[in-house]
């Protein structure tokens, strides 16, 4: 192995400074903690909303219950079918089974990783209730494609964003796309409180159904236990949406540097032989880049796993791509038609990104450009080296 006793230096994660400790500080002075008894979940959702380019907003305990709570609001439920890309992180997989319906796992797009819209058409049946595309690693699914599906079937979309914070999508932003969307404040996604999710939702109705059953079925002000409907605790806390506010404060400047950065170091990557970074669908005119992915097509498992091995011994924060969905123990729930290998016979780009993707953290991108050239030639003489 090459240059073994070095190690690469690149930013921390999660970043913060003083507006999150004087947001924490403010939340502790207020009266009550909760969303109900404060006002930092609130101001948080109003700043997320206007940030996206949405009507409304609505802060979760984390993203998979984002997930779980939009797909209730969509009226989905036991016996129905969500159409989810294959390639995939599980809780879009686990979102659909929590609450009773069936995953269908789609094929992805060989460029972008993201749901092909011709395979999840294809998988469309009486049935169906809700297609998911996921905007993998900041880049959009094709949503031009997908919503013409959605008008065609009448099945609703709604956007898996845990990846896509400011991501833009020919102009538009995620608010602005008329779907329900979901997002991920997990402790490694582009704004973080160590976990949280939020939905943006598209009109007022929507809003209500999804308040109510994220606050146990009661309206805002209830002093009548007036449980309205079915529902679970999925509040965020005052703490959590406070240093939110000020992630989303940082989030535009942090974007355009990851957007530098990855066409450096794209084109760095992409001159190594065997290393085809992931492609770009140039309608996605701001990707917010939650991942650096590349595929290694041909690696073996024991190889890749050498590789993010030797990288993460370097301080390279290097993981191995998620497998398809119906690869994991935990797809095996419900009634999933067909098992995994006829899955994978409708999957085949699926099954080949889930064996040979590699990606970086986002934090990687927020290195200067010196440090990505060395990462580039450590990356290099890694593969050669395998």
């Amino acid at each position: 192995m090459p240059d073994s006793g070095e190690e690469l230096l690149f930013p921390s994660w999660p970043q913060h400074g003083e507006e999150e400790r004087a947001g924490l500080l403010r939340a502790l002075a207020q009266e009550g903690w909760w969303r109900n008894g404060g006002s930092e979940v609130e101001n948080f959702e109003r700043e997320f909303a206007a940030h996206h380019g949405a009507p409304y907003a609505l802060a979760t305990t984390n993203g998979t219950h984002a997930l779980e709570l939009a797909l209730e609001v969509m009226g989905v439920g036991p016996g129905d079918e969500v159409v989810v890309p294959a390639f995939t992180f599980i809780s879009s997989s686990l979102a659909v089974q929590r609450i009773g319906a069936a995953p269908v796992p789609a094929d992805v797009r060989p460029d972008t990783y993201c749901l092909d819209p011709e395979s999840a058409a294809a998988l469309v049946t009486p049935r169906t209730r809700a297609i998911m595309p996921v905007h993998m690693a900041g880049q959009f699914a094709d949503m031009d494609a997908l919503e013409k599906l959605s008008v065609d079937t009448g099945v609703p979309l709604l956007q898996d964003a845990a990846h896509a914070h400011g991501a833009q999508w020919q102009g538009r932003r995620v608010g602005e796309l008329g779907s329900i969307a979901a997002f991920s404040f997990q402790n490694g996604k582009l704004m973080t409180a160590g976990e949280g999710g939020a939905l943006l939702l598209p009109d007022e109705d929507s809003h209500r159904q999804a308040y109510l059953r994220h606050c146990c079925g009661r309206p805002p002000g209830d002093r009548l236990y007036a449980h309205l409907t079915q529902g679970s605790n999925y509040r965020m806390n005052e703490f959590s949406a406070s240093v939110l506010r000020a992630q989303l404060g940082r989030l535009d400047e942090q974007v355009r540097v990851r957007e530098q950065r990855w066409a450096h170091l794209r084109e760095a990557l992409a001159a190594i032989d065997g290393v085809v970074p992931q492609g770009r669908d140039e309608r996605g005119t701001l990707h917010a880049h939650y991942m650096a992915m590349v595929r290694l097509p041909g690696i073996t498992a024991r190889r890749r796993l050498a590789l993010v091995d030797a990288l993460v011994e370097r301080g390279v924060p290097a993981f191995v791509g998620f497998p398809p969905v119906y690869r994991t123990e935990g797809f095996r729930h419900g009634p999933v038609p067909g098992g995994a290998e006829e899955l994978a016979a409708h999957c085949p780009v699926a099954e080949e990104i889930g064996g040979d993707c590699v990606w970086l953290h986002h934090r990687v991108l927020l290195a200067d450009v010196p440090v990505l050239d060395r990462l580039a030639e450590v990356f290099a003489g890694l593969v050669r080296a395998l």
